[in-house]
């Protein structure tokens, strides 16, 4: 390996490591995605149910639609297609069922367009395609970092996937509580999973998107009128 490949490569590391670190100011550690409500309920309430619901939101929901759709996204910003990428960006605005998943949304990929604007390496045709979009959603918002940072779209959907699992620890360390070494031995159980989606997700046809998170949807929209919590709703 030449020395500029050697330092190339591991730039992209270093820029991947960034995309995918808790560190990333755009507020994703303020939201349990219905999990704390999902613990208020007793449907989690141990190491085991914890398990139970990130598997199931991990195999049932995000590698059936999400994640494919937040890997379309990774794709069309590389290929620099803005009108797929307007359109899948409509899709993923029209799919948050309740209003505390799209205020999520829309608070993020708006805390990471206000990041990246102010950054030298979004170049002026993401610049662009962020000006045209009103309300840029998170999905949106992450595949143009994907882009201005140059991570190949698997490794931008990786990148999501761990974060996501970080943020859904973080949240049952907080409520349940878990303690770090059960998050830990979650983690070990659960990384063979992620890897999992993210090949469903990459293989998964545009035709067979979609999934029925009831429970999800359910526990986001009692989450909205939780009492007493430590998320936002």
């Amino acid at each position: 390996m030449s020395a500029s490949t050697f330092a190339s490569a591991f730039t992209g590391a270093w820029q991947l490591l960034r995309l995918a670190s808790p560190q990333l100011p755009i507020g994703g550690y303020s939201y349990s995605q219905g999990l704390e409500m999902a613990v208020e309920q007793g449907l989690v309430h141990n190491a085991d149910s914890a398990e139970r619901w990130l598997r199931d939101q991990l195999l049932l929901n995000l590698a059936r639609f999400e994640a494919p759709l937040l890997y379309a996204h990774c794709q069309a910003a590389a290929q620099q297609d803005w009108m797929a990428l307007a359109q899948l960006s409509a899709q993923h605005r029209a799919s948050r069922e309740t209003r505390e998943l799209h205020l999520e949304s829309r608070q993020m990929g708006y805390s990471l367009q206000q990041l990246l604007s102010q950054l030298p390496e979004l170049d002026q045709a993401a610049q662009t395609a962020f000006a045209q979009l009103p309300e840029p959603s998170f999905a949106l918002a992450w595949a143009l970092a994907a882009r201005a940072w140059q991570i190949s779209a698997q490794d931008a959907l990786a990148a999501w996937l761990w974060s996501w699992l970080e943020n859904q620890l973080a949240v049952l360390m907080k409520t349940l509580p878990l303690g770090q070494q059960a998050a830990q031995r979650l983690t070990s159980q659960l990384i063979p999973l992620l890897q999992q989606a993210q090949q469903q997700a990459v293989e998964r046809p545009a035709e067979h998107w979609g999934s029925a998170a009831f429970g999800l949807t359910l526990a986001s929209m009692a989450h909205e009128r939780q009492y007493s919590r430590l998320f936002r709703s």
